[in-house]
């Protein structure tokens, strides 16, 4: 995730994985007009070749085409996670108040290795862990926004028991 806004009153991460949107999207652009230049040409397999390799490359551009946005904001005292697909939106909100912290979740997979995403710690109403990305990964991005979320909530509350005092 990367850090777009880091002021004293909001924290603003965002995770768009253009990189792979593209690729994933251009694969399937490429397999489809091959397998329709193939088709025009009189070959069958070209047919099998578009839907195949296009259907393929079209659907995991689909799944994985996506923006996360998180929003700390002091001012409105909530927490916004905000998620963008090609097929639609949704945003949930809590309490600030209610986030203990940020938490590095990991899973291993199946060769052995340590993937991670970073989630949230609630309680009150939605209390439990609240993944803000839904995949996992191996980079050190999980890590950066967990950190960037509890050194902005930490410097949050030390300002808030200064302004009681």
């Amino acid at each position: 995730m990367k850090i777009t806004r880091n002021l004293p009153e909001q924290l603003i991460l965002d995770h768009t994985p253009w990189l792979f949107s593209l690729l994933f999207g251009g694969m399937a652009f490429l397999f489809f007009g091959i397998g329709l230049a193939l088709m025009m040409s009189g070959e069958f397999f070209g047919l099998i070749f578009a839907l195949a390799g296009g259907g393929i490359g079209g659907l995991v551009f689909f799944m994985i085409a996506r923006r996360v946005q998180l929003i700390l904001d002091a001012q409105s005292g909530q927490i916004t996670l905000r998620r963008r697909t090609l097929l639609g939106y949704s945003e949930e909100t809590h309490a600030l108040a209610d986030l203990r912290e940020a938490i590095l979740e990991e899973t291993t997979t199946s060769k052995g290795g340590r993937t991670y995403r970073p989630s949230l710690y609630l309680t009150g109403m939605s209390e439990g862990i609240h993944p803000v990305l839904k995949v996992y990964t191996n980079t050190g991005g999980p890590r950066q926004a967990v950190n960037a979320i509890n050194t902005w909530l930490d410097a949050h509350r030390a300002g808030e028991n200064a302004e009681q005092q």
